[in-house]
């Protein structure tokens, strides 16, 4: 084995005996470079029986990494190979932001900041174990303040490689901002350990980071599409889980969707809903990737959105269909999660150091040290229990936005050969949607000749979620024959004679048509949980949610920049009071 100098670097942060036997370690790399430091990382990891549950490796860079360079970097070092060429995939088509990449069945997860240094340590919510430092070029002014800001993801004991030999105004500033030298002539190794009390009150999320949690045991209260990616987020992190849902299967609500797109949202302006869906589409897609059949539950199709009809389009290479509930098994199948069907929650209660959820029979149907609430609107009937029975909730509470239910309408039918030549080869979305081509059946082998297509979905609030299925039929042909006018033209019939079927669910949104994500109090140890309201792009959604949510629970580094995260926070009108320092 070639020695690099990430390796000595690696040995500099004491690694690997610093993370034996704990359940998680957390890695910050000021400088991603090739990836080599993080490839040498994984493959200790990889290499100790005494490994962390959970990697996580938080590293920066200026610019989207070049995957020839990485590949580059690992040639001379052939253990490296093949992380590198799985590493350099994964790399493929990055932008400015944050990118959370899952490997090694989700134990080891690379978040790849890309951006200005300074600006991304300040977006941070974790505590770093080791931290390895790049001295930044820029001038010795803003070196000073990329170390204050490099503080934030710091608690008393973290360590600190430098990369570099300190010059003397260097070795000054981060004795300014906490650190105390603990090199022992090997390498130059720093300790964060401030001669002053070091104060999170004003960020609980910061607080919570800086004293993290082991994985311990949960019930979430719904197994759609947002339950079951917590469920599986938790899972892979260690805890126990049991999901609770009143159906007898999974998916049986909004999650049930027959086939939905995996398509981001784009708007001039890329607001946080168009960054939100960017990020959450990319994570979706790896988790398909691993764990559905391609071509049968999923496909990377791509999707041709009609940004104005007649006008314009856009083709998303990075897109495609799924069959949410297929995903919705795979991530229930998991080892740690138990699935307890039949089982409708009517109450929460806090007894002990516990919560016990009950039925409307009084019966306790489990019972755990958290509690997240995952069934959409289901959930504001428990939160309005909530703030009778616990009072010292009411408050936070009330900073929770609104929920409501949206019903929605997709007509299908079974595609037929005379309407082949008409019906796009790929999904087309925009006013309304049309996916063809989708197969059916449980196997693979015995969908080949049987396939079907999917117009629509409505979405009616207020009377109109009553209205009659002819009306939404309606409502998804009118928008097909917008739309694409000559497939409208060969599915007219099946309109027109009323053989035209339909699959219906109500979604939960809130007014500003985000999730809302996160404990359900502001203090430190919250208990309470919800990821929840994903509307028509739950898809999108639930596995960035489940990740953030995750990484709340247990101080880990999040998937989004903070800034961007407080858009789904679910006290997000407090958050905005409140501001952390």
């Amino acid at each position: 084995m070639l020695e690099s100098a990430s390796q000595h670097l690696l040995q500099g942060c004491g690694l690997p005996q610093a993370w034996r036997d704990k359940s998680a370690w957390r890695v910050l790399d000021t400088d991603f470079h090739q990836g080599l430091r993080f490839l040498d990382t994984w493959q200790a990891w990889r290499s100790d029986p005494q490994r962390p549950h959970i990697l996580h490796y938080v590293a920066l860079c200026e610019h989207p990494p070049s995957v020839d360079a990485i590949l580059q970097a690992a040639a001379p070092h052939h253990e490296l190979h093949t992380l590198a060429q799985v590493l350099a995939q994964e790399c493929q088509g990055l932008d400015t932001g944050f990118h959370r990449i899952s490997l090694n069945e989700g134990r080891v997860l690379l978040t790849l900041c890309v951006g200005d240094t300074q600006t991304l340590l300040r977006e941070q919510q974790f505590a770093a174990d080791s931290v390895v430092w790049d001295t930044p070029k820029p001038a010795a002014e803003a070196v000073r303040w990329t170390l204050k800001a490099l503080t934030r993801c710091c608690r008393r004991g973290t360590l600190v490689v430098t990369a570099q030999a300190q010059s003397p105004p260097q070795s000054a500033w981060l004795t300014q901002c906490g650190f105390k030298s603990a090199s022992n002539g090997a390498s130059n190794q720093w300790l964060y350990d401030p001669s002053w009390e070091l104060k999170t009150t004003r960020n609980p999320d910061l607080a919570r980071a800086m004293q993290p949690s082991p994985p311990s045991d949960c019930v979430v209260v719904g197994a759609g599409l947002a339950g079951a990616s917590v469920a599986a987020a938790l899972a892979r992190r260690g805890w126990l889980v049991q999901v609770l849902d009143a159906a007898a299967a999974p998916a049986a609500g909004a999650s049930g969707l027959p086939v939905g797109l995996m398509a981001p949202h784009v708007s001039a302006d890329d607001n946080p809903r168009s960054q939100l869906s960017r990020s959450g589409i990319r994570m979706s897609l790896q988790q398909a990737k691993t764990l559905l059949k391609s071509g049968h539950d999923w496909a990377m199709s791509g999707v041709l959105e009609h940004r104005e009809i007649g006008v314009s389009t856009l083709w998303h290479s990075q897109a495609g269909w799924i069959k949410p509930a297929q995903l919705v098994q795979a991530w229930l199948a998991q080892k740690g999660i138990r699935f307890v069907p039949n089982a409708p929650v009517a109450a929460v209660r806090r007894e002990a150091d516990v919560w016990v959820l009950y039925n409307a029979a009084g019966q306790a149907l489990a019972q755990a040290s958290h509690v997240v609430f995952a069934n959409g609107w289901g959930a504001q009937a428990l939160l309005d229990d909530l703030r009778m029975t616990a009072p010292e909730l009411a408050p936070n509470l009330a900073h929770l936005p609104a929920l409501q239910g949206i019903r929605g309408v997709l007509s299908w039918d079974m595609q037929r050969p005379e309407q082949t030549n008409a019906l796009p080869a790929f999904p087309v979305n925009g006013l309304g949607s049309l996916i063809c081509n989708i197969p059916m059946g449980d196997e693979p082998e015995n969908a080949t000749d049987r396939m079907a297509w999917y117009a629509g979905a409505t979405y009616e609030t207020g009377e109109l979620i009553n209205a009659p299925l002819s009306l939404h039929h309606q409502t998804n042909f009118d928008k097909l024959r917008t739309l694409l006018p000559e497939a409208a033209q060969a599915l007219a019939p099946a309109f027109a004679t009323g053989e035209v079927q339909a699959w219906q669910g109500t979604r939960c949104v809130t007014p500003d048509r985000l999730p809302v994500v996160g404990p359900l109090d502001a203090s430190a140890s919250p208990r309470l949980w919800i990821s929840a309201a994903m509307g028509s792009r739950g898809l999108s959604y639930a596995v960035l949610c489940a990740e953030l949510l995750a990484a709340q629970m247990g101080g880990e580094p999040w998937p989004l920049p903070a800034s961007l995260a407080r858009h789904l926070s679910a006290l997000r009108s407090h958050d905005r009071a409140r501001r952390p320092a």
